[in-house]
């Protein structure tokens, strides 16, 4: 972790930087882009368009190489780049840059916070903690929001430790949240919505977003980028839904094999069931338009599915009895 700069310390020396000047043109369009979310992960900050500074006594050898990496690129799209040292004489210009990379790396932090909310998992914590640890590494200037991030993180992995304690509700930790993916549902979305209600929280609350929309304390997201609950290995979401609450259920299990059949097109379980179910969503998804309406409709069909093979199952057991 780099060595905090106290205010003293910004007044007295000036500050040298690495500094990136360049210049692009207007096609290919990633390219605009891609060099900036990479300036973006290396912490540069900038001092205007297409002018770029990280401070040069608080990066590593790794970190100059991504700049002279970030500059070829830009030279290759058909650009141009520069890169060259630069120490400012007035004080104030080192003083607004310091307060820009503390800003943005407080946001950084923070946007970690909300995925903190509620009580993740030990992966999800490991993730967070990695995701910690690289904002750390471009946190110059040691922002405010570092330790109250550390505040959330730390207890939070301790509580993971401990072992769960078996006269609480499993399940408890979902009740009474906001669920939320994204736009334009589809079978697996439909599925696991159904799932939620049926065996997590009857009353649970769905918003349906746009997958660029941030997260927001304290919800729970399914099927959808950097979610709770999405595809994990060979799995459909409904899939790492139930392996997740630890739901054991050859009704459910059988759904299952029929959604991941229609969702990942793998032909893995080659259920016959799943082309009839498939056309029924498909229908269900031409005669509707908005996700609201398809959520009620898709809830309706899967109790009507889940209770077809329910059934059965008891008819096999009453049989196997006699």
């Amino acid at each position: 972790m780099p060595p905090r700069r106290d205010a003293a310390s910004e007044k007295r020396a000036p500050l040298r930087w690495w500094m990136l000047i360049h210049q692009l043109p207007p096609k290919p369009l990633y390219l605009r882009a891609r060099v900036r979310n990479s300036l973006a992960r290396i912490g540069a900050v900038a001092l205007k368009n297409a002018v770029y500074v990280v401070p040069r006594d608080e990066v590593d050898g790794a970190v100059l190489e991504s700049l002279r990496g970030i500059a070829a690129e830009a030279v290759r799209g058909g650009g141009e780049a520069f890169l060259c040292e630069a120490q400012f004489l007035d004080a104030a210009i080192d003083a607004a840059l310091i307060r820009e990379s503390r800003a943005a790396r407080d946001a950084d932090y923070e946007s970690l916070g909300r995925s903190l909310a509620g009580r993740p998992d030990s992966q999800a914590l490991a993730r967070a903690r990695k995701r910690f640890e690289r904002i750390e590494r471009i946190d110059f200037f040691q922002s405010d929001g570092r330790k109250s991030l550390e505040g959330l993180l730390g207890p939070a992995e301790a509580r993971a430790r401990k072992p769960p304690d078996a006269t609480k509700d499993p399940l408890a930790k979902w009740k009474g949240r906001l669920w939320v993916t994204r736009r334009g549902l589809h079978i697996d979305r439909i599925a696991s919505a159904w799932l939620i209600r049926r065996f997590l929280d009857p009353k649970a609350r769905f918003r349906f977003v746009d997958p660029k929309e941030p997260a927001a304390r304290g919800e729970l997201r399914f099927d959808m980028p950097a979610a709770d609950f999405t595809h994990e290995g060979d799995r459909c979401t409904f899939e790492t839904l139930i392996a997740r609450a630890g739901l054991r259920d050859r009704a459910l299990s059988e759904v299952a094999e029929i959604v991941h059949d229609v969702d990942l097109k793998d032909g893995k379980f080659a259920r016959p069931e799943a082309a009839r179910v498939e056309r029924l969503i498909t229908a269900l998804l031409l005669e509707t338009s908005r996700d609201e309406e398809r959520l009620e409709r898709g809830l309706d069909l899967f109790d009507r599915l889940y209770r077809s093979f329910a059934i059965a199952k008891r008819g096999v057991t009453a049989r196997e009895k006699k």
